[in-house]
């Protein structure tokens, strides 16, 4: 099964795609949205959901999506028609980093930071696209606790793959960006997200048998279970920091 279906389908029940609760969420948006900001990138939109949301919060502003995956782009675009903010979304298709330089007065990357080279790359990568008072945010793992080999093994990583919560905001800092605001994710939202993104395989493994990626869907289920439970679980933490451009430009 290839990665962007793979995705599409465990994600179907948790669209925003990061261990982050629906009030979580609110909390997020309404922090962007204090900032009052007229235009947004969002670097990895994947179905809209972070997009589409903060648009209804913001009647006037204009927002950008882009993502590599047709799948995901066309839910946002759906997505964006149901809530009622087409004429204010452009969705592009292609790699984030091959996005032209421009200025947003919001740039956002959450859980996406892989399509940018990791945490500082993208950090680093969004002042191409940054105004010179936007704000940026970005959501990426932090290590809640030494890891250990199992946990390791699970994610396939080796422990300077992630920081630890304040080293999290020594990058954001380092890479030029003031740290405004970090939010983390609560187990209990870990799970949520883990366990939608299992069952939501599992059960459409089960209800389609005779398709071709209907094996695949249920061992990436299982397997995914096992490495949460018996890897990661309480030992990788999700952050979504918010960032302000302001006092970074004039030292960078």
């Amino acid at each position: 099964m290839n990665r962007e279906r793979l995705s599409a389908l465990a994600h179907t029940s948790h669209p925003v795609a990061a261990p982050v609760c629906d009030a979580g969420v609110g909390e997020v948006l309404d922090r962007i949205a204090a900032h009052s900001p007229r235009s947004v990138l969002d670097l990895g939109c994947g179905s809209g959901e972070w997009l589409v949301r903060l648009l209804q919060r913001l009647p006037v502003t204009t927002g950008v999506g882009v993502d590599v995956s047709t799948t995901a782009l066309a839910e946002a675009a759906a997505r964006a028609e149901a809530g009622g903010v087409t004429d204010r979304l452009t969705l592009h298709e292609g790699a984030a980093a091959d996005l032209p330089a421009a200025e947003y007065d919001a740039v956002l990357c959450i859980g996406s930071t892989h399509a940018l080279g990791g945490l500082c790359g993208t950090l680093d990568a969004m002042h191409r696209w940054a105004a010179s008072d936007a704000i940026a945010v970005v959501g990426d793992g932090f290590w809640e606790r030494t890891p250990d080999a199992a946990t390791l093994d699970a994610l396939d990583c080796t422990e300077d793959e992630f920081p630890s919560y304040a080293g999290l905001v020594d990058r954001v800092v380092a890479s030029g960006w003031t740290p405004l605001h970090v939010r983390t994710s609560r187990l209990d939202e870990w799970d949520d997200y883990e366990w939608a993104w299992w069952s939501s395989l599992a059960s459409w493994a089960a209800a389609h048998p005779d398709d071709a990626d209907a094996a695949d869907a249920a061992r990436w289920s299982e397997q995914h279970r096992e490495e949460w439970l018996r890897g990661y679980r309480g030992t990788l933490g999700f952050a979504i920091v918010t960032a302000s451009a302001v006092a970074a430009s004039s030292e960078r």
